[in-house]
């Protein structure tokens, strides 16, 4: 009987020994990844701020828009999930698992998008529409509905706009494009009141 004992107990503690070696190498594996992920990211940034990759985005196309950041941070979480793939693999997940988790993760990373771009691609159609159509520009003063106020700056999913107290608006370009506006001074040299309804 206390052979057995003495057996159940080296087996338990060999097993133990394995699972958190292995457990160990796992969390290293993503500690290593995170940090490298960061660092990578922030060195991507900084090249793509170095090159000036929005302002030339911009001048090509008129659209402001911060793609150097979104770039550095897909290649951050590009990093993350390969390291947390290799962290499930030295815990040996087995296939159905890891098949899971990667449908779990797909899933999410589905739903965010589908939140992220349902404001985003008709504020960003709007944005587009505003800068070629010159709808309103920057130093114009509008009215829309009982805000008055000047436009600071058109950007790609906003309109900036500071009224008369300082108090700066963001207003998405959507509803900018479906609102009846007045302007009351136009930067291109009309200062005629001229009135705009989309629908």
């Amino acid at each position: 009987m206390q052979e057995f004992f003495i057996e159940t107990f080296n087996y338990l503690y060999t097993a133990f020994e394995k699972i958190f070696t292995k457990l160990v190498v796992a969390i290293v594996i993503l500690l290593l990844g995170f940090i490298l992920g960061r660092i990578a990211g922030k060195i991507i940034l900084k090249v793509l701020k170095e090159i000036e990759l929005n302002k030339i985005i911009e001048k090509t196309t008129g659209i402001k828009v911060s793609i150097a950041e979104i770039i550095s941070k897909t290649i951050t979480y590009f990093i993350y999930f390969i390291f947390i793939i290799a962290a499930l693999e030295k815990l040996n997940i087995s296939a159905v698992a890891f098949n899971l988790l990667a449908g779990g993760v797909m899933l999410i990373i589905i739903i965010s998008l589908f939140l992220a771009i349902k404001d985003f691609i008709p504020n960003m159609i709007a944005g587009i529409y505003i800068t070629q159509k010159k709808f309103v520009e920057k130093g114009d003063i509008i009215k829309i509905d009982k805000i008055k106020g000047k436009i600071i700056e058109v950007q790609l999913n906003t309109t900036k706009i500071e009224t008369k107290n300082g108090d700066i608006l963001f207003v998405p370009n959507s509803n900018l494009v479906k609102s009846k506006i007045v302007k009351l001074h136009s930067n291109s040299g009309k200062n005629k009141e001229s009135e705009k309804e989309n629908s």
